[in-house]
């Protein structure tokens, strides 16, 4: 892993599960990072400033010397690459491509089920929530078939997969969708917050009802 010489420097929303999956990593890698709080409420997000480092006007961006990358799945397979040891960096085909389907799973149906119920509750997004939470409890279904096979998304070690997949379903709840009926779903969070140096996303007093 090359040395790092400057901070990195991350546009986030602290209460956002794709802010959170970057910062997560960060911390993993032990990288420094200054962390810069992006007002959604306020609309800073479509700002001027903000949209020279994202056309999109979405959080998270990072900055890495004269870098700038959006996009939380495409900064995890950056910083992977790039500041990863061998345990985040598989070398298989194989591997990769296991890791590269969950990431679209984050940000397909993960993004449309509990993701979205979430945001509807605590943000108010328009979202239905009857949908959302019905997919969202698809989805889970889903997982509890995988890590029956395997105690992580994409194989035996913990990948950017699960980085990737952790903080929306660890906060289901948030939206209204138990984690009580899956058992191997609660396994599979305690062992990703069991990691050295895991930061926890921080949880909303609201708790909706299913």
């Amino acid at each position: 892993m090359p040395a790092l010489t400057h901070a990195l420097r991350l546009h986030r929303f602290a209460r956002s599960g794709h802010c959170h999956r970057v910062q997560l990593m960060l911390s993993l890698l032990h990288l420094p990072c200054e962390l810069i709080e992006v007002d959604l409420a306020a609309g800073a997000h479509k700002r001027p400033e903000f949209l020279a480092l994202n056309a999109l006007g979405q959080v998270p961006v990072l900055e890495d010397a004269e870098l700038v990358l959006a996009d939380s799945n495409a900064i995890l397979v950056y910083l992977a690459e790039r500041y990863g040891s061998h345990r985040w960096r598989p070398e298989s085909p194989t591997a990769w491509s296991a890791i590269q389907r969950w990431l679209s799973i984050a940000a397909g149906p993960l993004a449309s089920g509990p993701a979205a119920a979430r945001a509807a509750v605590l943000f108010g997004a328009r979202h239905d929530l009857h949908v959302t939470r019905s997919l969202a409890h698809d989805l889970f279904a889903v997982f509890e078939k995988e890590l029956a096979r395997r105690p992580y998304l994409a194989g035996e070690a913990i990948t950017i997969a699960d980085i990737a997949n952790y903080a929306y379903v660890a906060h289901a709840p948030e939206g209204g969708v138990s984690l009580t009926p899956y058992r191997r779903i609660r396994a599979w969070l305690a062992a990703v917050e069991a990691l050295p140096d895991f930061i926890p996303m921080p949880a909303s007093s609201v708790v909706a009802a299913a």
